[in-house]
This record gives structure tokens, C-alpha cells and sequence, in this order.
């Protein structure tokens, strides 16, 4: 299972994150995901640790501690939801929106 950490700093790096979990336990895995156009970090991310004792006093220390000038998210991550095409897009026509002019 994973941990959410979220309201990071954007200045925070995998080795910071890393660091602060290390000292509640055996770190398996730290992620920062990056913004696809700017690269900067997105302001949260998710940590693994190798127990779930770990993870459960992790998450009861840290969630609403203040690090960096900014309160942490810090609580068990929900599974990813699949995105499926269907339900999105649409290239601007939605709700038939689109006119065409003859």
C-alpha cells in the first residue's frame, strides 16, 4: 500500500521526502510527480514503506505536521481510477456545441 503526501513544497525532492519517512521506518519507495509541461514537481507524492505498522505510525506522526513553511496531507492513497476513453473529450463538440456554417 502506498501514502499520500500532499501540500508539498514544490522545492521538496525525493531524497527529502525520503529522509523525514526514514526515521518511522524502512523507506521501499519515494515518488514526486511532475507537471508534463513545466517539469516542476505537482506538490504531492507517494511514499511506500515495507510494513503497514510503518505506514500506519507515518501517517499518525506526520498528517498536519508542518514541514517546509506548509501543513501535510499525509493518509492512505486510493487505489488509481482507470480512465477510460469513454466519458472525456470530444474535440470541442461537445453536447453538439459544434456549428457548422455552409
Amino acid at each position: 500500500m502506498s501514502i499520500y503526501v500532499g501540500n508539498l513544497s514544490y522545492d521538496v525532492t525525493e531524497a527529502d521526502l525520503t529522509g523525514v519517512f526514514a526515521e518511522y521506518g524502512s523507506v521501499k519507495r519515494v515518488q514526486l510527480p511532475t507537471d508534463r509541461e513545466t517539469g516542476r514537481p505537482r506538490g504531492f507524492g507517494f511514499v511506500e514503506m515495507s510494513t503497514e505498522a510503518e505506514e500506519t505510525a507515518v501517517i499518525e506522526a506526520l498528517d498536519g505536521a508542518e514541514w517546509m513553511g506548509r501543513d501535510m496531507k499525509v493518509n492512505k492513497a486510493k487505489p488509481r481510477e482507470d480512465r477510460s476513453p469513454s466519458g472525456g473529450g470530444g474535440g470541442g463538440r461537445r453536447n453538439n456545441s459544434f456549428s457548422r456554417r455552409y
